[in-house]
């Protein structure tokens, strides 16, 4: 048996693994979908279509929500080595990481625009049916071409992720409205689960529109600038 053979034997074994691997956690996003109420799904629609159009205008307040959401997680991981009253800890964070948004908006925004663009890469892994054990390889990708795209053109970064996150929040209040009103329970938690190439699909089609639409509003607002 020839070195060739052996190694295709063996990237068709590692490959059925990693094909196998749950990467995605499907069953986490469905959760949250399926726990939204009438008016928490509005509020999601309503909010992510301001984002998905006018993200470019209210950009910054979003990369320091998002700057606290991070202080949040860290404070939530150092509470487990730290003994204190997690509340403090948690207020201290988000405070500490929301004003250190305000210098860094910058390196905020092209984090933020790598971040979108390995979710974009990643989400096109998994729909084209490749082995979701290495959906990482994708993902970084996206990481990699998001980031120098946004060193390069900022004003992508912007449209990138702010397009993303409306386009995100709009699926899921989308999705909980059909859920629960539509009828259509247990047959759209079949194509979720089932269909690879759905999730995706839904988040980046509505992306791509926002960003068409945010780059028309940008070219006519001569008074913005980043």
């Amino acid at each position: 048996m020839d070195y060739v053979t052996i190694l295709a034997r063996a990237a068709e074994t590692t490959g059925s693994t990693a094909a196998n691997e749950e990467i995605v956690p499907i069953d986490l996003i469905w959760r949250y979908i399926t726990s939204l109420n009438l008016v928490e799904a509005l509020t999601f629609i309503s909010f992510g279509t301001v984002c998905l159009f006018y993200g470019w205008r209210v950009f910054k307040i979003l990369v320091t929500i998002c700057f606290g959401l991070l202080g949040l997680f860290v404070a939530v991981w150092a509470n487990k080595y730290i003994e204190g009253e997690v509340i403090w800890l948690a207020l201290v964070s988000v405070v500490l990481f929301a004003v250190l948004s305000i210098p860094l908006m910058r390196y905020g925004v092209t984090s933020l625009g790598a971040a979108a663009g390995g979710i974009i890469t990643g989400g096109g892994w998994l729909a084209a049916g490749l082995p979701e054990g290495y959906i990482w390889a994708g993902a970084l990708v996206g990481i990699i071409a998001g980031a120098m795209i946004s060193f390069i053109v900022f004003k992508i970064a912007v449209m990138l992720f702010t397009s993303l996150g409306g386009s995100a929040l709009m699926v899921v209040g989308i999705l909980a409205i059909v859920y629960k009103y539509m009828g259509t329970a247990e047959r759209l938690k079949e194509v979720v689960f089932e269909q690879k190439w759905f999730l995706p699909v839904l988040l980046v089609a509505p992306m791509a529109i926002g960003i068409v639409m945010q780059n028309r509003f940008i070219r006519r607002a001569k008074d913005w600038t980043v």
